[in-house]
């Protein structure tokens, strides 16, 4: 993943964005995060080697561009949300269960100890970040702990503690004992729509590595966050360009499951294809395609969105998690012993 620094434009499915800085900075094109991975970036580059970006702690990008920000006279024509019952929403997760199972061959299996564990803690994130489940919806959850790294897939439901896990794989977060790698930060990161995220070109750094995946590997960008630096004993904070994306196919998705990456969050690639496909976390960009073609030309032609999709991705720690403590002993009274454990 890359945000870029000098030419502030946006190659993304066939289609250029321009922020400020006008036709000019159309003259040079967007690099690809792959040109600086981990293996080649020079040391104290302020660019992480898998899109990772560091910058100053400051409100806008280190090049002066300020997020997106939508007009307010096309949110208006917004279609609404997609929203069904709980029932619905329960055979719609059932339907990506299945797909999930074949278009995602490096599933794994979820124990009924580590779902309680995942949706305890993403319940309390999303208590904290004051994120609430209004409509049935996908979350994204992933585990930053380095003895587990993984990510799951969970349909939450409003007004029922009953959700269900629609799958899981390995996944790698950032690591600590390296300079300039940060820890990744635990908590609620929205895909919304004053951000545009983008595509990977798939070129390869000069030791032959694809930082963001092959060609069309999707990159979904939380905007700049901060985080702990792994490389110092303080935990001195810094701020960095938080995003979820595809890896290596050949020298790095094997290593996936072990904390490995400069701070974003690295996923399989049929993950990515999966996630992309049935539009898991794009509710937002479905609206905004509607009326905007920048989101439009962003999103899949051949997509085929979910009714339940949502916007979030919770990053939360198990080695924080103590079943007995009294936030999760109240958890499970109030959900009763059969419900917190979640379906599938």
């Amino acid at each position: 993943m890359f945000v870029p620094r000098h030419p502030t434009v946006w190659a993304m499915a066939g289609s250029l964005l321009l922020a400020p800085g006008g036709l000019a900075a159309a003259q040079t094109p967007a690099p690809d995060a792959a040109s600086q991975t981990e293996e080649s970036r020079p040391e104290k580059s302020s660019i992480q080697g898998d899109g990772a970006q560091t910058q100053a702690p400051t409100q806008e990008a280190p090049d002066g561009h300020v997020p997106y920000a939508p007009p307010p006279e096309e949110a208006a024509q917004l279609p609404p949300m997609p929203v069904v019952d709980n029932e619905e929403a329960r055979k719609e997760a059932d339907s990506l269960t299945r797909d999930f199972r074949h278009e995602v061959p490096v599933a794994l299996k979820v124990s009924t100890a580590r779902k309680t564990a995942w949706i305890a803690l993403a319940r309390q994130q999303l208590e904290q970040a004051g994120y609430v489940i209004d409509r049935p919806q996908v979350l994204v959850v992933v585990d930053r702990n380095p003895s587990v790294q993984r990510l799951c897939l969970i349909l939450t439901l409003p007004n029922d503690p009953d959700w269900q896990v629609i799958g899981s794989t390995k996944v790698s977060t950032g690591t600590t004992g390296r300079k300039y790698y940060y820890i990744t930060p635990t908590g609620v990161f929205t895909n919304t729509a004053d951000r545009l995220g983008y595509r990977a070109l798939g070129t390869k750094n000069e030791n032959g590595i694809r930082g963001n995946g092959i060609k069309g590997m999707r990159v979904w960008d939380f905007g700049w966050q901060w985080a702990e630096k792994g490389w110092l004993p303080s935990r001195e904070k810094g701020q960095i360009r938080l995003e979820m994306h595809a890896t290596d196919p050949v020298y790095l998705e094997q290593r996936l499951g072990h904390t490995a990456s400069e701070g974003c969050i690295r996923i399989p690639a049929s993950l990515n294809v999966f996630i992309d496909k049935h539009g898991l976390i794009d509710a937002e960009y479905e609206q905004w395609a509607a009326v905007d073609m920048r989101f439009k030309a962003l999103l899949r032609p051949d997509r085929k969105p979910t009714a339940i999709s949502g916007v979030a991705v919770v990053v939360v720690d198990s080695a924080d998690y103590r079943p007995d403590s009294d936030k999760t002993a109240a958890l499970k009274e109030n959900a009763g012993p059969s419900k917190l454990a979640a379906r599938g």
